[in-house]
């Protein structure tokens, strides 16, 4: 079976043929700890352990490395530490918050049935290796010193901006840079700075004489280099990361070996929203992954790791997602149904096969999480069926024996209206009919608030949009 994977560096869908099949390899942009990773932050997680997931399957789990990283020096984890301990030394506060920080992902990951990377170096861990990788691009003449920071010079790399598609003028344009007298160009960015006091600071490299840090960029390329090699088959990470984070890591890579691509294939997931908006602090709609999982911000109740997983593939990963308390419940809802039919049954050798040969196609969670809604339908008849199904979820991470009562974890027995409900759900469909979407959504939220999912499917008679409905709560 052929595996098939959009490229951002090529833009179309690319047949994956991995350097060495014995040993294919993947890196993937992981969490700078410096406080809980929020719901942005999971989708990455999410859709690349699916991954990992699926080239496990096709190449064997012996045959597949893939690291990603901890981010454990960077200005925001100062900032934080200097904030939460004040009264400690700040390389002390430093520890603590980084431990306490990186443990608390790692919880709250696995919570959504992520599996542990082959490796996770951190960053500091690999401080030689981004000295040596800065002394070569020196040496290569792409970087220069100046006032006690190595720069990359970006007029030095001709192909500059590729992963992006932008010229050097439109990155300059939409670029945030620091204006800096010591820089020979505009958009030179730093590989290694100066420490300011108390920070942490090691010896430099390329002769100064002061301690200094890495900047963030280099840190990938030397830990991506470490373990995987100077080229390797995939470089993963969210859509925000293609500039300047992973051009810059490309620029940094590709010109301190000398080739032609640091990875051969470059996957980014799109940008997820909040009930429409943009997810940020000042909107109030900023949602942490704890947060879903023990409170109740968001909903009548927290929600249980694998309904936010479940949740979070309804969507193609390329594709921007709208996070919303409706989703949330219908991913209740049906892993409720799931977990009824596979309960207690022994699960099958491997995954259903069409489910496997959908995500081969650029992981196409849609279609499927299509099928498997079929195989739930046969499951109800069939025991083989369910035995199937059974493994394909456990395959997917979206099920791990958890009981129904687990799955609806926090949630209370109410009790609703059903006339009500059948007159609201009617209403709703009238308005779809006569193309009024801002009532038909009006009317799904207000369903919603009362712990009601619904399912919308197409009369096989009629071609009718028809719509049921279930308590997920």
């Amino acid at each position: 079976m052929s595996l098939t994977l959009y490229n951002t560096l090529s833009r179309r869908k690319e047949t994956f043929q991995p350097i060495d099949p014995a040993r294919v390899r993947m890196y993937v942009c992981g969490p700078t700890v410096y406080d809980y990773a929020h719901i942005g932050n999971a989708r990455p997680v999410i859709v690349f352990d699916l991954l990992f997931r699926l080239l496990r399957h096709v190449y064997g789990a012996d045959h597949v490395t893939y690291a990603r990283n901890i981010t454990d020096v960077d200005d925001k984890i100062n900032a934080r530490a200097a904030q939460d301990f004040p009264k400690l030394p700040l390389n002390e506060a430093i520890r603590r918050v980084t431990s306490a920080t990186e443990q608390q992902f790692h919880d709250d990951i696995a919570a959504l049935g992520v599996l542990p990377p082959s490796v996770e170096p951190r960053a500091t861990e690999h401080i030689e290796e981004m000295k040596q990788l800065c002394d070569a691009l020196v040496a290569r003449g792409h970087a220069y010193v100046a006032e006690g920071h190595v720069l990359f010079d970006v007029s030095s790399m001709a192909d500059y901006g590729k992963l992006s598609n932008r010229s050097l003028e439109e990155m300059e344009a939409g670029a945030r840079v620091e204006v800096a007298p010591y820089k020979k160009g505009q958009m030179d960015f730093v590989l290694w700075k100066p420490s300011k006091a108390g920070e942490p600071a090691w010896p430099s490299p390329s002769g100064i004489d002061i301690p200094g840090r890495p900047g963030w960029h280099i840190e990938c390329s030397a830990m991506s280099e470490k373990h995987l090699g100077p080229v390797f088959d995939i470089h993963g990470g969210g859509i925000d990361l293609v500039f300047p984070h992973h051009e810059n890591e490309i620029a940094q890579s590709r010109c301190a070996h000398g080739t032609p691509v640091m990875a051969n294939l470059w996957m980014h997931n799109g940008f997820l929203m909040v009930e429409g908006e943009k997810m940020s602090k000042s909107l109030g709609n900023f949602i942490t992954i704890n947060e879903l999982l023990e409170t109740k911000k968001f909903g009548a109740s927290p929600w249980h790791g694998r309904v936010i997983r479940l949740a979070m593939l309804g969507t193609h990963y390329r594709q921007p997602i709208d996070w919303t308390a409706d989703r949330l419940l219908q991913a209740r809802a049906t892993l409720l149904d799931f977990a009824d039919l596979v309960s207690g049954v022994e699960p099958a050798a491997a995954p259903n096969a069409d489910v496997i040969a959908a995500l081969s196609d650029d992981l196409n969670t849609p279609s499927a999480l299509s099928i498997i809604h079929g195989l739930a339908k046969s499951a109800r008849r069939n025991a083989d069926t369910a035995a199937e199904l059974s493994a394909t979820l456990a395959f997917m991470g979206l099920y791990g024996g958890e009981t129904r009562d687990e799955l609806n974890v926090g949630v209370e027995a109410v009790a609703v209206d059903a006339a009500k409900v059948d007159a609201l759900v009617a209403a709703r469909l009238a308005a779809r009919r006569s193309k009024d979407f801002k009532e038909s959504d009006r009317l799904r939220d207000e369903l919603a608030a009362m712990g009601v999912a619904l399912k919308d499917a197409k009369d096989p008679t009629t071609g009718e949009i028809v719509t049921t409905w279930e308590i997920a709560r």
